[in-house]
Formats: structure tokens, C-alpha cells, sequence
């Protein structure tokens, strides 16, 4: 692998460009089709979990975060697997094989990710085994391997195997009367090879043990069974490998080997259904036995046992990954999220997210939402501002006799929701409470079957939307009399309505009521609720009808501003830019002299700094203490600026396939606070990465004696209370 991407860029390199004697411009590119002049989607996905994982090696972090990293990096590759990877294979199986932008097919793509996956896998044990275990040893923060266990924790280890783990493990045996397991997607599994004949004469010579998913995977030992203070842990794995004689008694084992299969874990829905939940219900069965796309097996198992898996799954060398240490990395989360004394020193420090003026008093007394939005927009920008405001609205409005209906879109809400209870108070009161649930939210599926269910029975409508279309944009309505008239009051914004994401997600909140954004609002819900042709709206763009051409047409418009002599300046912030026809628009932009500067957290198809094609824009990614996941969009416009926010990322799926809003900022205090916040990111030295037109990125760092700038600190300093 090319490890270019780990060097370190120069701050002079990508924020200015400074020449004594002007270049000759280069010429002008005219075929924007040529793969060169694009990524390719999944190896870009790639470099963006290769980000994630640098983390873990980042001395500026605390020793928890960094193994949070870890795990985080383990959890993307999980899913990138489970959908990307899972898909690619779908399409050899079926000979449906796609070209993309790169002009690179499936086969030429899974071979790449093998070769880099493979490599990252390395990395990620070489840190986890190298760095972080031994440093988090010093700080009291012990993973005991087994020949390290002391014999009071020997014996502890040996009641809790008879009393937890003995009851509901299943050993199977394998003959042919004991067929090879249906093994369940990601299940911490084991393969044992024995000898020696059983009671009733059998002798196989191979088992396979399935771990349970409802014991622990990382075990707390008490603190009378360990010789020093601190945290001490022990793998399930150990227990199980220093009890496997028990499993099988009077057998010889010869060995015992972790192993994990990951499966497609993608949904695969019809258009055409009678009933989208009785549908998603019957795939969900299905989820955890999807075709096998990834073998992880410990080094240290015999190659003959490997291929015995290998054949069983139906995979080759190039679907196996070997490790050097527990193969089921993600489930050691829980112990960074434990809340211990001795883990303070060793994590982000903590904050308390900002409070809106608007909504202050100088008593106790909690101010009325609603009122504080008739006199002036508020914008929020989570978690470095509270997402209480939020909350508090849909609370507020649950119990407020004059309001007389609320509608809300769900896409991610978590499973104790305090937004759902409120909807389900509402509801309870007699207000008319209509609530669009996307219960395809992948992985969420479940959980929003489970809160459709419980607003139903509340006495809400539920409406899953459009079979063919995801729901994902974010909005609140509430409608309320006042006096002899009605006014509407709305919440839009980039992330979804889950408490949890807006401690961890960087995202914005708008609550207006502005006539015709509320208005725009309304006719949306109708739309997803009723039937008729696309509607209007006036001040919003709305995917899949009117988003995409509105964005294309701002970015020719500063083209066009630019070629005028004009200034002409593109800011675009999103997760990912796959989009061909919006990439295109940018190349245009860039060859008509528009500065363009692209702050794309995850996969990006755009290749910049090409000469003739994209010499102005520059792309950043920033990886930090958040997940950034805020959508905006900025244009110049003469210098009369232009800042909207959306809930769509700038690719195929969000503008073509889904239910996405983007609303303007038109208040110039707030547009003037997201084009600084912006400004914010594009400068950032510490946190942030440069894509190179080859395709790979750089960390961006301070020249010798220039201020270190981190957006993400930066916004806690100047929106949060937080102490350094």
C-alpha cells in the first residue's frame, strides 16, 4: 500500500498559492467523462476508515479515545463489508457488473480492497498489541491474557464459566448427524480440532463452538481476585479456551481457534409490496444469514482448519482476514464507554454544550420555545450547542392546548426516545399527530418498527413513506392557533432526531417560522401523507425533484460570475460527493476561475488540483473528536452570500433516490455565523486531511511557528462551556 497518505502536507502547500512569475495557464479539459479524472467509490471509502484508524495512533489523544478509534475503524470496516463489499460480490454473482465513474469494475475493486483492507487489518493489531495495551497496562487498564492469570482469578474464572457460560454454550460437534452450523452474521465463533472417540464411539476430529451473543465479550474481574488496583478484564475467549476440556470431556484437544464470519447484511425490498412492514419484517429474518463476504480467523490457526472454513463459506484467500488477537474488536467498546474514576485523565474532556441567548432568562423559569421563535430564527449547531431546544419544542407543544397538530419525520431516533414520548403525548391529548417513520434506516430497521408501533396505539397516524424513496429529510411542523389565526412553526436540520448522535455528531438545527419555509414544510408532509403531482415550494429545495438542478444551478452561476471578472466562491460541506452530474458542475466552476473548496468527510469521486480541469478546488477532510455530519452549502453570489443546509449528503442515493429538504439560512446573523464557521474548517491545521489529485490524502499540519487552528476545539471554545 502506498503509504504517501501518511505524510505530513505543509500549511503553505494548501492555503496559498504563491508564485513570482504567473504560470501559464494550463488547457482547458473538455471531456469530463474521462475515468482518470475520478476515484472510485469504495477505495475512497477505504482512505476514509484508513483516517479513522491514524487516529488511534495520534499522541494528541487521550489513551480511551484512541482505542475508541480502533474500535470505530472496526465497527466502518464491519458495515463496509456487510454493504459495500457484500454488493460488489452481488453483482459477479448475478453478472450484473457495473462500471463506475473510474471506469474500474467490481472485480478489479474487490482485489484492491483486499490488498488494502489487509494492510489496514495489520496496522490496526500492530497498535492495539504494540501501543495502546501496553500504555493503557501503565494506567491501570489491564487486559489479562491467560498465562497471566494468577490462581484466585483461576478459580473466580472457573465459577463464572460453570455458572454463566457452561448453561448456554453449544458445542457442536462435527459428524454426519452434526452438520456444519448456520452461523449467525458476526458471531464469535470457535473451531476446535480434537482426538479421540466420544461415548458413543464417534470420532470427528473437529467441533465448532458458537459463543452466544447475550454473554459479555470483555469480562471485569473483581478486584479481590487481582494483585494490583485499576481495571482488569478478561477476554470470553480466554475463559472459554482455558475451559474447553470441559466442553468435551475425555477428548484431546489439539487446538482451539477464534473465527468470524461477516454476511450481507443489505435489505433487499421489491417496489412493488402490499405491505412495506410486513416486508422489511419477513428481510430482517433473513439479515443474519445473508452470503458470506469476509472469514476472520486468528494467525495462529492451522492452515488445514482454514480451508476447511475457506470451503464451508465459499470464500478464497483474498475473503480472509488474519489477526493477531481478539477477532471481534468492535465489543470491546463497552469498556470505553465505562464511567470509572480511573478512566477521567484518559478521555476527551468533558463540556457542556451552549445554551441559546434567545432562550435564557435571568430566573429558573424555562422559556416557551415557540414564543422565542415568533421573534427571530435561532440556529443551533449540535453537540457544540445544546439539543435540548429541540426537545423542549415538541415537549412544549405536546402540552400547549393551542396547538392543534404536529408532524415530524423519523429517521434515527434511538430506542428511548424523548421526542417520541412527547409524540405520544400529543397524540394522547387529542392533538392530530401525523409522524413519517422511515423503518428502512439500515440497522434501525427494528427499532422503528418498535416506536411506529408504539405511536399507533398512542393514537398518531403512521405513514412509512415512500416504497421506492427513503424518507431522510429532518422536520418538525406544529401548528398552533393564535388568537384568530393560525401559525405554523417548523424545525429543520442535517442530522436525525436521536439525543445520543447530537452529543457525537456535529450537525445544525433551524427553528423558524417564517411563512414560507413553514409553508414549504407543509406541502411536504402532504406530499408524503397524500398523493398528487410534485408540489411547489418556495424557498426550499427538495430532492428527488428540485435539489440537485438548484445546487448545479448556483454552482454555474458563480461560473458564470466568474467568468464576468466577479467574485465567484464555492464552500460545500458534506459527507461524502459521489454524484457524477454535481461533480461536473464543480470541474466547470473550477475551469471558469471559481474558487471552490470542498470539506468532504468520508468518500469523495472528485479528483482535485488536476491543471485544466479542477486547479481551484481543493478538498479537506476533517476526522476529530466529532463525526462531522453537517450539510452546507455556500455560494458567494457577487458577495450578497448565499448559505443553505440540507439533510442530503452529494450523492446518487440522497438527491435521486430519497426524501431530502435543504433549507436557506436567511437571517444575516446566522449566515454570517455558518460562512465563519466554515471558514473555521477550511483552515483547520490539526484535524484536517488533503486529498492530492492521485487520490490520496495528507495531514495538513502548522508551518514552523504558525498557531495551531482545530475547528472542532475552537467551536467548543466559542459555543460550549469547556474546560481545556
Amino acid at each position: 500500500m502506498d503509504n504517501s497518505q501518511d505524510r505530513e502536507l505543509p500549511e503553505s502547500q494548501n492555503t496559498a498559492k504563491e508564485s513570482l512569475v504567473p504560470a501559464a495557464p494550463a488547457p482547458r479539459i473538455t471531456d469530463l467523462s474521462n475515468p482518470e479524472y475520478y476515484i472510485n467509490r469504495e477505495l475512497s471509502h477505504l482512505q476514509f476508515n484508513r483516517r479513522v484508524l491514524e487516529q488511534a495512533l495520534n499522541d494528541d489523544h487521550p489513551l480511551i479515545e484512541r482505542l475508541r478509534f480502533l474500535l470505530i475503524y472496526s465497527s466502518n470496516m464491519d458495515e463496509f463489508f456487510e454493504i459495500r463489499v457484500a454488493g460488489l460480490m452481488q453483482q459477479i454473482e448475478f453478472a450484473r457488473e457495473q462500471v463506475g465513474l473510474d471506469g474500474l469494475g467490481p472485480q478489479a475493486v474487490l482485489k484492491e480492497i483486499s490488498n488494502q483492507a489487509k494492510e489496514n487489518v495489520q496496522l490496526q493489531y500492530e497498535v492495539l498489541n504494540d501501543k495502546l495495551l501496553p500504555r493503557l497496562a501503565k494506567q491501570g487498564i489491564r487486559f489479562i491474557r491467560r498465562n497471566q492469570l494468577n490462581d484466585k482469578q483461576r478459580a473466580w474464572i472457573k465459577r463464572f464459566f460453570y455458572n454463566e457460560v457452561m448453561p448456554i454454550i453449544s458445542p457442536i460437534g462435527l459428524d454426519p448427524a452434526h452438520p456444519f452450523p448456520r452461523l449467525a452474521n458476526k458471531l464469535l465463533c470457535f473451531i476446535v480440532a480434537m482426538e479421540g472417540k466420544d461415548a458413543f464411539g464417534r470420532e470427528t476430529g473437529m467441533a465448532i463452538i458458537p459463543a452466544p451473543r447475550s454473554l459479555p465479550r470483555v469480562v471485569l474481574l473483581p478486584d479481590d481476585v487481582c494483585d494490583k488496583g485499576g481495571k482488569n478484564y478478561v477476554f470470553l475467549s480466554s475463559i472459554i479456551h482455558l475451559h474447553m476440556q470441559d466442553l468435551f470431556p475425555g477428548m484431546t484437544i489439539k487446538g482451539c481457534y477464534q473465527f468470524r464470519l461477516t454476511r450481507n447484511s443489505d435489505l433487499d425490498l421489491e417496489d412493488e409490496v402490499e405491505d412495506l412492514a410486513k416486508a422489511l419484517q419477513g428481510e430482517l429474518l433473513s439479515r443474519r444469514y445473508g452470503e458470506a463476504v469476509r472469514l476472520e480467523v486468528v494467525d495462529n490457526c492451522p492452515q488445514p482448519l482454514v480451508d476447511f472454513l475457506l470451503k464451508e463459506f465459499g470464500l478464497t484467500d483474498d475473503e480472509l482476514y488474519r489477526v493477531n488477537g481478539p477477532v471481534n474488536l468492535t465489543r470491546m467498546m463497552s469498556v470505553c464507554n465505562e464511567e470509572a474514576p480511573e478512566f477521567d485523565h484518559l478521555t476527551f474532556p468533558s463540556f457542556t454544550p451552549g445554551y441559546p441567548k434567545a432562550l435564557q432568562t435571568r430566573s429558573n423559569r424555562s422559556v416557551n420555545v415557540l414564543d422565542a421563535i415568533r421573534k427571530s430564527d435561532i440556529l443551533l449547531h449540535h453537540p457544540f450547542e445544546s439539543f435540548t431546544p429541540v426537545v423542549d419544542m415538541l415537549r412544549q407543544a405536546a402540552k400547549d392546548p393551542n396547538v392543534l397538530a404536529i408532524r415530524q419525520t423519523l429517521y434515527r431516533t434511538g430506542a428511548r426516545s424523548e421526542m417520541v414520548d412527547a409524540l405520544v403525548e400529543a397524540a394522547r391529548k387529542g392533538k392530530e399527530v401525523t409522524v413519517i417513520v422511515e423503518i428502512r434506516a439500515r440497522f434501525d430497521e427494528e427499532e422503528n418498527m418498535a416506536l411506529a408501533r408504539r405511536l399507533q396505539e398512542a393514537g398518531a397516524v403512521i405513514v412509512y413513506g415512500v416504497v421506492a424513496y427513503k424518507t431522510h429529510a429532518k422536520m418538525i411542523l406544529i401548528v398552533r392557533r393564535e388568537g384568530k389565526k393560525i401559525q405554523r412553526y417548523a424545525h429543520l436540520g442535517t442530522g436525525n432526531y436521536h439525543a445520543g448522535n447530537a452529543r457525537l455528531y456535529t450537525d445544525y438545527s433551524l427553528l423558524t417560522c417564517d411563512k414560507d419555509i413553514t409553508n414549504d414544510v407543509r406541502k411536504i408532509f402532504q406530499q408524503l401523507t397524500g398523493m398528487g403531482k410534485a408540489v411547489r415550494v418556495r424557498k426550499l429545495f427538495h430532492a428527488p425533484f428540485t435539489l440537485k438542478k438548484s445546487l448545479i444551478e448556483l454552482i454555474n452561476q458563480e461560473a458564470a460570475n466568474a467568468k464576468e471578472g466577479k467574485p465567484a466562491r464555492v464552500i460545500i460541506k458534506v459527507n461524502s460527493l459521489t454524484e457524477s452530474h454535481l461533480i461536473k458542475a464543480l470541474y466547470r466552476a473550477s475551469q471558469a476561475g471559481v474558487e471552490v473548496q470542498l470539506i468532504i468527510r468520508g468518500i469523495c469521486c472528485l479528483r482535485p488540483g488536476i491543471p485544466g480541469l479542477s486547479d481551484n478546488i481543493q478538498v479537506r477532510s476533517i476526522v476529530g473528536r466529532f463525526l462531522e455530519h453537517t450539510r452546507v452549502f455556500y455560494f458567494e453570489n457577487e458577495g450578497d452570500f448565499r448559505v443553505y443546509c440540507s439533510s442530503a449528503d452529494g450523492m446518487v442515493r440522497n438527491l435521486d433516490m430519497r426524501v431530502e429538504t435543504c433549507f436557506p439560512i436567511e437571517e444575516p446573523k446566522l449566515s454570517a455565523r455558518v460562512k465563519k464557521e466554515l471558514e473555521l474548517y477550511v483552515s483547520d491545521n490539526t484535524r484536517s486531511w488533503q486529498l492530492q489529485s492521485d487520490g490520496h490524502y495528507l495531514q495538513n499540519k502548522p508551518s514552523r511557528g504558525q498557531r495551531r487552528r482545530n475547528a472542532q476545539r475552537r467551536l467548543l471554545e466559542t459555543l460550549a462551556n469547556y474546560a481545556h
